[in-house]
């Protein structure tokens, strides 16, 4: 994949669509990616684990984030760390859009 050096809003790289999720990969690396995420209201992504520690960024919306069973409420603007191997699951609140950087090495 070629990086290009681009000028532009994350906001504007990955639409909302009807009842659905969303996901653009923007950057893969053999030790990490970004992608991005747009989710609709009341979608979400079921308890799952992942080997790799990931950062969440929500750049528009509001979302549930639950690790360990612990609920975070995450609006515009903030972030969370998603430790590796930690149970984890998301769910759009109102519509959302996130970037998903996950950290391989």
């Amino acid at each position: 994949m070629n990086i290009v050096e681009q000028v532009g809003k994350l906001v504007d790289l990955v639409n909302y669509q009807d009842g659905s999720i969303v996901s653009k990969e923007i950057i893969k690396k053999g030790k990490g990616t970004v992608t991005l995420f747009a989710f609709d209201k009341g979608q979400g992504l079921s308890e799952h684990t992942a080997p790799f520690d990931a950062l969440v960024y929500v750049f528009d919306g509001s979302a549930e984030v639950i690790i360990s069973g612990k609920p975070h409420s995450l609006k515009a603007g903030e972030t969370i760390i998603m430790p590796a191997n930690k149970v984890h699951a998301l769910k759009a609140e109102e519509r959302f859009k996130m970037f998903l950087v996950m950290v391989k090495e």
